[in-house]
């Protein structure tokens, strides 16, 4: 060995490319480093390749599909019914979203989606935007917390604790519930369901603004966010970005008003955008999305007309008319 000779430090990616670095003489103080494969719930669905200078990720490779669930097979071998069970698992923050576009999807293969009973339609959108809230709050939450900031997190989740309470009051579960089922509802709300949708209503706006006090104006979050993860609607057009990260760019697209279902058309909300189509932009949307969800769910409530939460047609509709057992567990014989 020379005394001339360069020790090049280099770790994480191919092969090839650190040694097309030392040749070249591009290493310089470029760092590889593997995140992952993690999740924040550590499932490990995803491993991201950094390539970091100082601190500032040059550049970021992402590699999937760690993780499969096989439910579209298992999908295969089930009833449209039990297919339920399956879906609401696909996002566990979402899972009404899953169930109620599942549902809709079996109901139009059925051909009764003009036979879904109106209380049914009605409490699934209810649902749904409360879930809205509650998944928008866990972003919120997580995104406070890896930036440094316990608060958020702590105000987030306490805010969620209230509607998986309501949830849990309405479908026996707090997350993947399997309540929305082809044909309506698996059953009807409890006695006290509205009052508790109703009391959320008079307590989420003022603590959700005081999530917002922490977070909008605070100069740590908006230097750790504006500017950051930019992507625009060209880029969003060619990867098929949906959501929040679309309506950043100022584009009002969302299904409730471009292809309503479950009679989003006859509610009364505002699409929320922004144009700064960076992370900032996107959390001002999902504030923004919260306020108006509870738009809907107060129009929901007034809305509750009684009467039935699952189609007539006993062939199609579920569950049957059963009783309980004698020892409080199993189908009675009647």
């Amino acid at each position: 060995m020379s005394t001339e000779e360069n020790v090049i430090v280099l770790g994480g990616q191919d092969w090839e490319d650190i040694v097309a670095a030392a040749r070249t003489g591009e290493a310089g103080e470029r760092i590889v480093v593997n995140m992952g494969p993690q999740h924040p719930s550590t499932h490990g669905v995803l491993r991201l390749i950094l390539e970091i200078e100082g601190e500032t990720v040059t550049e970021a490779r992402c590699g999937i599909g760690y993780l499969h669930t096989g439910i579209e097979k298992n999908l295969e071998y089930r009833t449209w019914t039990q297919g339920v069970t399956f879906v609401t698992r696909m996002d566990y923050l979402s899972p009404f979203f899953n169930e109620t576009a599942y549902c809709l999807g079996v109901e139009q293969l059925l051909g009764i989606t003009e036979d879904i009973p109106a209380r049914a339609s009605v409490v699934r959108v209810m649902l749904m935007e409360l879930n809205r809230i509650s998944s928008h709050l866990v972003a919120l939450a997580t995104g406070g917390m890896e930036l440094g900031a316990m608060t958020p997190m702590f105000f987030g989740f306490r805010e969620r604790e209230l509607i998986l309470s309501v949830f849990e009051a309405i479908t026996g579960l707090r997350m993947n519930n399997a309540y929305i089922r082809p044909g309506g509802l698996a059953a009807d709300l409890p006695e006290d369901g509205a009052d508790r949708v109703a009391e959320l209503l008079t307590i989420l706006p003022g603590r959700l603004g005081e999530l917002e006090d922490l977070l909008t104006e605070s100069y740590i979050w908006k230097a750790r966010t504006q500017g950051i993860g930019y992507l625009d609607l060209t880029g969003c057009m060619a990867l098929g970005i949906t959501g929040p990260v679309l309506r950043s760019t100022g584009l009002p697209h969302d299904l409730r008003k471009t292809q309503p279902y479950c009679g989003y058309d006859t509610y009364d909300f505002d699409v929320v955008t922004d144009t700064g189509a960076d992370c900032y932009g996107r959390y001002l949307i999902r504030v923004g999305e919260m306020h108006q969800s509870l738009r809907i769910v107060a129009q929901c409530l007034d809305r509750l007309e009684p009467g039935p939460v699952m189609i007539a047609d006993k062939k199609l509709a579920w569950p049957a008319d059963l009783q309980v057992g004698p020892d409080g567990l199993g189908n009675s014989p009647a």
